[in-house]
């Protein structure tokens, strides 16, 4: 806890981190597991809906606890130092509802009863936007998942990849062409209905309980209603909410750092008269990691919460936030690198959950935004202000 509390705010804030640390600390216990046999963990998303964790950024309105973007990335980077992957894989659904929630872009009925679902039902929801034709969405490339126009609504068939914890999702927000048209359209679809199924094709080496698996949509009937947003969606205003993505690896980077630290008060080879904790070139490699691990949640923390303080700037934050995600997540790498070198070839153990968490941090540097479009955004910004 002492890592956190110069960032706790209140008391409140206090009360969520506990309930976040008491789920990590759990779910670390899993994650090895999980790990080795490329299992999903079903068990992890049950205690999650347990505690209610799913309704943390539903509006009170609707009987959600309504957190704020700083008190959601703050949860989120310590449920990480549990287990990542889970973390990432709720991340998608919490963000995605702050996003909801911030924007109102819905008929506010259909949002309502969306909510509802998830604070009564403990529904999960994610998008599916990405496709193996058109990888990341954030690049531009035109769905080729079709929505196709029918007397009752419309047809909706495709493939969606990464699909986040897909085999516990309730719904899916479908990123779709509208017939033969340029237009996009977001289209809210239940898992039960005929025609949506999920195919086992996650087999990667770093993340593997997000379970991202394919999401196969065969012609799904959908009523008009079920178009929840069109080109429109988002407007101006930058997604914040994606300061999840780096929250949860700064998480991973916590979690071998503090591993590190352990094996350092602890470990005395025979060589030496006590601990590697007193040779100077282990104090150096912690510090670097101290001053890493505290510029990247400096950063972190206060982006999200000018967000939440100076709402009138938030329009103008996009490079900013952009700019969090590049300089946290390849900061997280190298934390959990400079760890690995002070923990030695013990870290190359399958049984030593530093080869984990190595693997596990690389896989933020492909989640979006990438960092040459963080680059390139800078920049541009940097000509145009001259």
């Amino acid at each position: 806890m002492d890592l956190y509390e110069s960032y706790i705010q209140n008391d409140r804030q206090r009360e969520l981190l506990s309930l976040a640390g008491e789920l990590a600390d759990v779910f670390a216990e899993r994650a090895e597991e999980h790990d080795r046999e490329g299992s999903f963990p079903f068990e992890n998303f049950n205690d999650l809906k347990k505690k209610g964790y799913g309704k943390l950024t539903v509006p009170k309105e609707y009987g959600g606890e309504e957190i704020s973007l700083y008190e959601m990335v703050m949860l989120q980077e310590r449920l990480a130092t549990g287990d990542a992957a889970t973390a990432l894989s709720i991340g998608w659904h919490l963000g995605g509802l702050m996003e909801l929630s911030e924007s109102r872009l819905w008929d506010e009925a259909q949002f309502q009863a969306l909510c509802e679902a998830v604070v009564t039902d403990q529904a999960l929801v994610n998008r599916a936007a990405s496709e193996p034709a058109t990888g990341s969405p954030t690049r531009g490339g035109l769905p080729e998942t079709k929505a196709t126009e029918t007397d009752n609504g419309f047809e909706l068939t495709g493939r969606k990849s990464f699909t986040s914890m897909a085999k516990v999702l309730d719904y899916s927000l479908v990123l779709a062409r509208i017939g033969e048209t340029e237009k996009k359209g977001f289209f809210l679809v239940d898992h039960k209905l005929d025609g949506v199924s999920i195919e086992d094709t996650w087999d990667v080496i770093a993340m593997k309980g997000t379970g991202s698996e394919d999401l196969v949509l065969d012609h799904v009937s959908l009523p008009p209603s079920a178009m929840v947003e069109g080109d429109e969606r988002g407007g101006d205003i930058p997604k914040a909410w994606l300061l999840h993505i780096p929250a949860c690896y700064l998480g991973v980077a916590v979690a071998a750092r503090n591993y590190a630290i352990e094996f350092a008060e602890n470990y005395s080879p025979n060589s030496l008269p006590g601990p590697i904790k007193e040779v100077p070139e282990v104090q150096r490699k912690i510090g670097e990691m101290e001053l890493e691990l505290f510029q990247a949640r400096q950063i972190l923390y206060s982006v999200a919460d000018k967000w939440v303080k100076e709402p009138d700037k938030r329009k103008g934050m996009g490079p900013e936030l952009s700019a969090v995600k590049h300089i946290v997540t390849n900061g997280a790498a190298r934390i959990v690198d400079i760890a690995m070198r002070i923990v030695g070839a013990r870290s190359l153990y399958r049984s030593n959950p530093m080869q984990r968490y190595y693997r596990d941090v690389r896989a933020g540097l492909h989640n979006p935004p990438m960092d040459d479009m963080v680059i390139s955004l800078l920049s541009k910004r940097a000509l145009g202000g001259k």
